[in-house]
């Protein structure tokens, strides 16, 4: 604690850049989780995903989404999480907005980047996340690089160093 009785900032963390494992926090039946599935798969392939499910709306929604945060910190099997809740009304995004939410973000040893909403929506997640997305999709983008940009990279260095000096 410090002097205000308050919990000290945690410094905002990258993102890594080569993740072997990204975490989601997110409803099983979210809309949004198989929209960032098929990303992930399409972008990173070689990335393994570890899902923490949880409610993200209605009674009970922001104690599940902080303790699969937390939990996802404890087990620090992920190189970043990704918590999710597509597009909806203030009230459909308001457990994003609980206090214990944010302080779980602030307090987890991994990254988090926060894709909740859609592009205009903003929560209190947002500001304690590590990273903020305007979609769900997003979020994911940011969490895994495109394997096939990752590929070319490596191809035009590979050029750069058989180059006679």
């Amino acid at each position: 604690m410090n002097a205000r009785g308050s919990s000290p900032a945690k410094a905002s963390v990258s993102l890594p850049t080569f993740p072997r494992r990204i975490g989601i926090v997110t409803s099983l039946q979210a809309a949004a989780l198989k929209d960032v599935l098929t990303t992930l798969t399409r972008r990173a392939p070689q990335i393994g995903i570890v899902l923490y499910p949880a409610l993200v709306q209605g009674e009970g929604a922001a104690a599940q989404i902080a303790a699969a945060i937390r939990s996802a910190s404890e087990r620090k099997e992920c190189d970043a999480t990704d918590c999710l809740q597509g597009g909806g009304s203030l009230e459909d995004l308001w457990a994003f907005n609980e206090e214990a939410i944010a302080r779980a973000i602030r307090a987890c040893s991994i990254p988090v980047i926060s894709g909740v909403g859609h592009e205009t929506d903003i929560t209190i997640a947002d500001f304690a996340a590590d990273q903020r997305a305007p979609t769900p999709t997003a979020a994911a983008e940011l969490a895994a690089p495109e394997r096939s940009a990752l590929i070319d990279r490596l191809s035009n260095l590979r050029l750069v160093l058989r180059r006679p000096n």
